[in-house]
């Protein structure tokens, strides 16, 4: 399946300014489409942070999405970040500044237009309910950093990502961790295709683990989930005849 990974680009999540709103929202999306998120980073506005990270990621990953910092404003680096990755020069996309002079039209000035400055051998990606295209330059999206725009733009080009959505099961048990992680263990032998997690909760009474089962592998999900679920009140069935 594809693997992605996501660059959230600001000082201002950094300093605690703001909180970050894309990367759980980018979690959940590529969930949703079946993408393997790899990692998720946030980094400084700086050429020198930006061309470090998107270099490695893209290495790693099939798609890497950056958001923020492609404004007009002098901290507005990644455009400069991403060319410098990959030894790229930055030149004036004609269309991108078309339609920034059409949106602006008598309040279009130099700072405006430098936002259609974009890495040398980048792709637009124009989708009819966008009026400004995604740029992409080699395996890298590049989105703005306003929550709303993100969202907007990522589903408006999602379906060029490919992936199979993941499935999903959960389970609830008041057994403790240490008596579940012999059944757990063995289930993650047996179906190697489902994705185990166990996760304690200690601000519920009784305390509980939750227990999530990923696959794309809709038989072996219910298979798994059916057999850890027999073992789990098993051993919560003998605990009470010990009593």
């Amino acid at each position: 399946m594809p693997t992605a990974a996501a660059v959230i680009i600001g000082n201002e999540i950094l300093t605690g300014k703001f909180e970050d709103e894309n990367g759980p929202w980018l979690t959940k999306r590529c969930r949703e489409l079946g993408l393997d998120l790899i990692q998720v980073s946030i980094i400084a506005d700086t050429n020198v942070a930006i061309s470090s990270e998107v270099q490695r990621l893209a290495n790693m990953a099939d798609w890497v999405f950056t958001t923020g910092g492609i404004g007009p404003t002098h901290d507005d680096v990644t455009m400069k970040g991403i060319a410098t990755a990959f030894g790229l020069k930055l030149h004036r996309d004609e269309k991108l500044s078309t339609l920034i002079t059409h949106h602006l039209g008598d309040r279009v000035n130099e700072d405006a237009l430098r936002m259609a400055d974009v890495p040398e051998g980048s792709e637009l990606w124009q989708e009819s309910d966008n009026r400004f295209p995604v740029v992409v330059c080699r395996n890298v999206l590049i989105f703005p950093g306003v929550p709303a725009y993100l969202q907007a733009k990522f589903d408006s080009i999602a379906h060029r990502l490919g992936g199979q959505p993941v499935l999903g099961r959960q389970l609830t048990t008041h057994l403790s961790e240490t008596a579940i992680a012999h059944t757990l263990r063995e289930a993650a032998q047996r179906w190697s295709q489902v994705s185990i997690g166990s996760y304690p909760r200690f601000d519920t009474t009784p305390r509980t683990v939750i227990v999530t089962l990923d696959s794309r592998a809709d038989d072996d999900l219910d298979e798994c989930s059916n057999w850890i679920r027999q073992h789990l009140d098993s051993i919560e069935n003998k605990g009470r005849g010990a009593l």
